[in-house]
């Protein structure tokens, strides 16, 4: 029996192919609907800037179900408490905030996962898929190992303590992989605003180049995505690029029409 749908980053990550998807800065289970015809693998819903209520993340996940699509999130924090409550929503994959230490990515990892590896807390949350057993949790052993299976877990480094203890971080068992952003990251070593400066682009470079020694992955070795807000403004341009070439070529033909009198 299975209790959750495949979550299609990881299918992609151990096959070694690149899930496609989407950044979602703001809760709209309309446009999870809409792109839903597009088939691509995921949605990435910003929770740690985007105005994402409980309630909102819920029906986001729920519309994602439905059409096929994984929910993944960044988180605001790395607290269990924090982390489960998305878990229980129905995201399937977590990027958490500004880890530094080992000790911060190994507190990421048991938050996202039930036992032995992590210290998930299960709860009568929609997740779990009420069956049709005397117990209607079903069998919770078959769902802590499916839920561990589909759990994506992504360290996001942001700040100066990561370029310090990466080499430890890596070691983490349960890290899928790592982004970096490039913003929080410069400022963090020291070049607020400046994530475009030489000695970040190295920084960024020497960090990734680490990682991947050690064993780690990249979010990019896998997984590509575009913003929502370059979608939309990549449509609105395109069709003001219409417009102009309308225009121009009304303006080319009366200009003819005056020449012809």
């Amino acid at each position: 029996m299975s209790f959750l749908n495949t979550n299609r980053v990881k299918k992609a990550m151990r096959e070694g192919n690149i899930a496609y998807g989407y950044n979602l800065t703001f809760p709209s289970p309309w446009v999870i609907e809409i792109l839903g015809i597009l088939d691509l693998d995921f949605v990435w819903l910003d929770g740690e800037h985007g105005p994402f209520g409980l309630d909102q993340l819920e029906e986001s996940c729920r519309v994602a179900e439905q059409v096929g699509i994984t929910p993944v999130a960044r988180v605001p924090s790395i607290e269990a408490s924090t982390v489960l409550r998305y878990l229980d929503r129905g995201i399937m994959g977590i990027m958490g905030p500004h880890i530094g230490t080992r000790e911060q990515a190994e507190q990421l990892v048991k938050a996202c996962h039930f036992g032995p590896l992590g210290e998930r807390s299960f709860g009568g949350n929609r997740g779990t898929r009420y069956t049709l057993t005397p117990d209607p949790w079903g069998d919770k052993r078959a769902f802590y190992r499916e839920a561990n299976d589909n759990m994506l877990v992504g360290a996001l480094l942001e700040d100066r303590a990561s370029v310090d203890n990466i080499d430890s971080i890596v070691k983490v068992e349960g890290i899928d992989y790592f982004g970096i952003g490039p913003n929080d990251f410069a400022q963090g070593i020291g070049f607020p605003g400046q994530p475009e400066h030489p000695k970040v682009v190295k920084a960024i470079k020497d960090l990734t180049e680490r990682i991947r020694r050690g064993g780690g992955r990249m979010s990019g070795d896998f997984m590509q995505s575009v913003w929502i807000h370059d979608m939309l403004l990549d449509s609105g341009r395109a069709l003001l690029k219409d417009k102009k070439a309308m225009a121009g070529a009304k303006r080319k033909v009366a200009s003819l029409k005056a020449g012809q009198r």
